[in-house]
């Protein structure tokens, strides 16, 4: 059985799971991560409920079969199952390492108190961050162990490219494959993110506590 890490590698390498209009069940690979993906006609739900219930959930909404594992009824119910909420589906996006330097000046933040890294400690294990002049770049591993980058720009030098240096930088950071989770709404950051070579791949919804 493939486990949700096999999943992401795979879909990394551009390779996904089959467009048949189904659901694949894996278990959590950590007890802090939960949800939902969905890839072309096929949808991966990471929980340890049970399956039958998973299922039958997913029945039991009354639409399109290849939209009822992101139909708010049974985001609903799963997050009322498991007790946990969920804030937003993001656009799932994700691209290769990069040889050489980063494009710009960075300086590790060695501050574990710093606001983006307690943030980012809540939903990742091992973060780093690293400060640009007007901008910062936090990384770690997040949902399936998977490597996880997200910025955050000044507002004073915003339309400036700056987001997409930064998360150009990551990149050059990273040894494997380095995912972004971007609410579609977010334009700005969906447009950054692409014109750095991230590619869109699915979308996704975690379930925190």
């Amino acid at each position: 059985m493939e486990s949700l890490r096999d999943i992401l590698d795979a879909a990394a390498r551009g390779v996904f799971p089959p467009p048949d209009g189904g659901t694949t069940i894996v278990p959590q690979l950590s007890p802090r991560d939960a949800g939902v993906l969905s890839f072309t006609a096929h949808s991966v739900v990471f929980t340890d409920e049970d399956p039958d219930w998973v299922y039958g959930t997913l029945l039991g909404v009354g639409c399109d079969p290849l939209s009822a594992s992101m139909n708010p009824r049974f985001l609903a119910a799963l997050m009322e199952r498991t007790g946990r909420t969920a804030e937003t589906i993001d656009a799932m996006l994700v691209a290769p390492p990069l040889p050489g330097e980063p494009p710009l000046p960075l300086r590790e933040i060695e501050d574990r108190d710093h606001p983006r890294i307690r943030y980012a400690r809540r939903r990742r294990d091992g973060v780093r961050a690293w400060s640009a002049e007007g901008g910062v770049l936090v990384m770690g591993y997040g949902i399936g162990g998977r490597l996880e980058v997200s910025v955050e720009v000044d507002e004073a030098v915003r339309h400036r490219g700056l987001g997409r240096r930064l998360v150009t930088a990551a990149r050059h950071l990273a040894e494997e494959p380095l995912w972004a989770q971007v609410a579609p709404g977010n334009a700005r950051s969906v447009r950054a993110f692409q014109a750095a070579g991230y590619v869109p791949v699915g979308s996704e919804i975690l379930l925190i506590t």
